[in-house]
């Protein structure tokens, strides 16, 4: 090969050389521009995987713009709070429930778009023209921010705080709505107290109906101002028989003297429920603060799965017929860690309901907690499975009660009341089948039917009487059982009594201060058998 062939062959090689390493380089750069931009795709991933584990990751509504153009941000309201439930403290018998996120609402930002699909769209109802002034009728907003919620799923109508909204009576209803909504309430609701904006509608003031997993949360107020109604009906609803037990040594009370209502009108006779749940399914109460309530505060009829904790509930000791919680036809229901204070029972469980467990419930003033009335108007009446343990009841009417009226039917089984502290109770511990709170009852001989009542752990003070047990004479209360009772007396404004037992029949398992000798041991001889349409 001469010289020049083989200069030109190198220099072909070296020719050839330099493409190819272009070439290869290029190819390396691409990528690694490509690799990295799989490393920053996979740390966002990452990033929205680990926010979303531990809780659900929410979404902003922007209620007035469609899905192709760019959504109108509603105006920012530095009043809207976080949105979580309040941590309940930790009890030994409830199990322990995994930690909850605490999402919060930022209307000036987008929403973050969710890992695994879930959100929670907000609608505030000051974005719906509600003013919060205390003022302008805001019921209209609250309609139609509830409407607009319902169409949602999982998703909460916000009552921010710092606001005051008045609101006529509302039907939060719903076979239409979505499942799971939250209505997260930190301001301050509060009823009207004109009689005209009452007309026609006075049986619930707030109704939640026919709803499944439907939460109410928050630190707001549900306010009934239902001084009003005491006034105008001071003495509309019949008299707590129990006081035909209290004798006072002199005539030192007084009737309530509340505000006057608007213009001097009177209120329409029938008074309304503050905050009323019906057929739901899971409803869940928690933090928020009911007050005033014209008649019965919380009530849950035909519900299943009901929760109710860290509530506050109070009104006057004399504001008449203002039940704490009333449970009417539901099924397991669990109450724990609340404050009820009211001018009636502090919880007032009703025929219908069944696995009922009630702790670590502050109860005063007010009538105690009582299975009853039953039966009145010879209905049938069922109530099963009771548990009232861990409770503190002070300066109240009643303690634990059971109260039946004569001609009912059905019966009351599987009662616990258990570890209950007693304060200045007037009658700490009362079983009554001859309730009656009108000025005359005829006797009958069918009666509710009392079986497997048991009472374990009660002690105290009381002003009046210890023990009243008041059984029927053609059902006498069976398997009534009593165990470590210590209740002293306080000589107080009324006449002290020894414990009553009437047709009450059962066992002492443990000595009782005082002695309660008038209970029966065993069973009775002459118990009627309830017939097939009576029995539960």
């Amino acid at each position: 090969m001469s010289a020049l062939t083989l200069r030109a062959f190198t220099y072909m090689f070296l020719i050839t050389f330099l493409i190819w390493s272009s070439n290869f380089e290029c190819c390396i750069a691409r990528r690694g521009k490509h690799w990295r931009q799989t490393r920053t795709f996979s740390s966002s991933l990452f990033k929205k995987r680990a926010k979303s584990y531990n809780g659900i990751t929410h979404h902003k509504n922007h209620h007035n713009g469609g899905s192709n153009s760019k959504p109108k941000s509603p105006p920012s309201h530095k009043n809207t709070p976080p949105l979580s439930p309040k941590s309940p403290p930790s009890h030994k018998n409830v199990p322990s429930s995994p930690p909850i996120s605490k999402p919060k609402y930022s209307p000036s930002t987008p929403p973050p778009k969710s890992y695994n699909g879930l959100h929670s769209t907000f609608f505030n109802v000051l974005d719906y023209g509600a003013k919060g002034d205390g003022n302008t009728d805001d019921t209209k907003a609250f309609e139609a921010t509830w409407e607009a919620t319902c169409k949602a799923e999982a998703s909460t109508m916000v009552v921010p705080a710092n606001y005051t909204f008045f609101v006529g009576p509302i039907a939060f209803s719903g076979p239409y709505c979505k499942p799971n909504i939250v209505f997260q309430l930190d301001g301050t609701i509060i009823a009207p107290t004109n009689p005209s904006a009452w007309s026609g509608v006075t049986l619930q003031w707030l109704e939640f109906s026919k709803l499944e997993g439907i939460v109410i949360q928050g630190n707001g107020v549900i306010d009934g101002r239902g001084s009003v109604w005491w006034q105008d009906f001071p003495y509309d609803n019949p008299i707590d028989d129990e006081e035909k037990l209290i004798v006072p040594l002199n005539n030192t009370q007084k009737p309530p003297m509340p505000v006057q209502n608007e213009m001097g009108r009177k209120m329409p006779s029938n008074k309304p429920t503050a905050l009323r749940f019906y057929g739901s399914y899971g409803p869940t109460v928690t933090g928020i603060t009911i007050q005033n309530s014209p008649q019965c505060h919380l009530k849950f009829d035909s519900c299943n799965r009901v929760l109710v904790h860290d509530v506050s509930i109070s009104s006057p000791s004399d504001s008449p017929n203002t039940d704490g919680i009333h449970l009417q036809n539901s099924k397991d229901v669990l109450i724990y860690s609340s404050k009820l204070a009211c001018g009636d029972d502090c919880i007032s469980i009703q025929t219908g309901c069944s696995n009922v467990y009630v702790h670590n419930v502050d109860c005063g003033p007010g009538h105690g907690i009582s299975i009853g009335s039953l039966g009145k108007d010879n209905t049938r009446a069922c109530v099963s499975n009771i548990t009232v343990r861990d409770v503190n009841i002070h300066n109240s009417m009643n303690g634990v009660r059971i109260k039946t009226w004569q001609g009912g039917s059905g019966s009351v089984q599987g009662v616990l009341f258990s570890n209950i502290q007693v304060t200045e109770v007037q009658l700490p511990i009362v079983i009554d089948q001859f309730y009656c709170d009108k000025r005359t009852c005829t006797n009958h001989t069918s009666a509710v039917s009392l079986e497997g009542i048991n009472y374990e752990r009660i002690k105290g003070t009381y002003t009046v009487k210890p023990v009243h047990f008041a059984c029927s004479d053609s059902f006498p209360c069976v398997e009534v059982s009593v165990a470590t009772v210590e209740l002293k007396p306080i000589q107080k404004q009324y006449h002290l009594y020894d414990p009553f037992c009437w047709q009450t029949f059962g066992e002492l398992k443990t000595p009782t201060v005082p002695p309660i000798g008038c209970l029966q041991i065993g069973k009775p001889t002459n118990n009627r058998i309830q017939t097939d349409h009576d029995v539960c």
